[in-house]
């Protein structure tokens, strides 16, 4: 069906640059779609990780669950650069004072 112009709304792409990896996700980040971006996120191998999240227009459970799974995976080596919604719902969940996120 054509959205008319309409981003899509979930997808997650991966550079690495060096031992650095980034990820960038955009959309929607819900139970249909946190193990897309987490697998995307642990397909290459990194020592260091940025989880850009800054165009995340919904963050659920399933979300918050699969970069709490990456800052285990990263430890000391996670950057979470958040959207309002994002920030809002790991204000809301606790953890909005963990080492990895980064403030907006």
């Amino acid at each position: 069906m054509d959205q008319g112009g309409a981003p899509p709304v979930f997808s997650a792409v991966a550079e690495t640059d060096g031992d650095h990896l980034m990820v960038v996700v955009t959309g929607e980040v819900d139970m249909a779609t946190a193990d897309t971006m987490l697998q995307t996120a642990l397909r290459e191998p990194a020592t260091r990780m940025t989880l850009d999240l800054r165009a995340v227009t919904f963050f659920d459970s399933a979300a918050i669950h699969a970069v709490v799974r990456l800052a285990g995976h990263y430890p000391q080596a996670l950057r979470v650069l958040p959207s309002r919604q994002v920030t809002r719902v790991l204000e809301i969940a606790g953890l909005s004072g963990q080492p990895w996120l980064t403030p907006g």
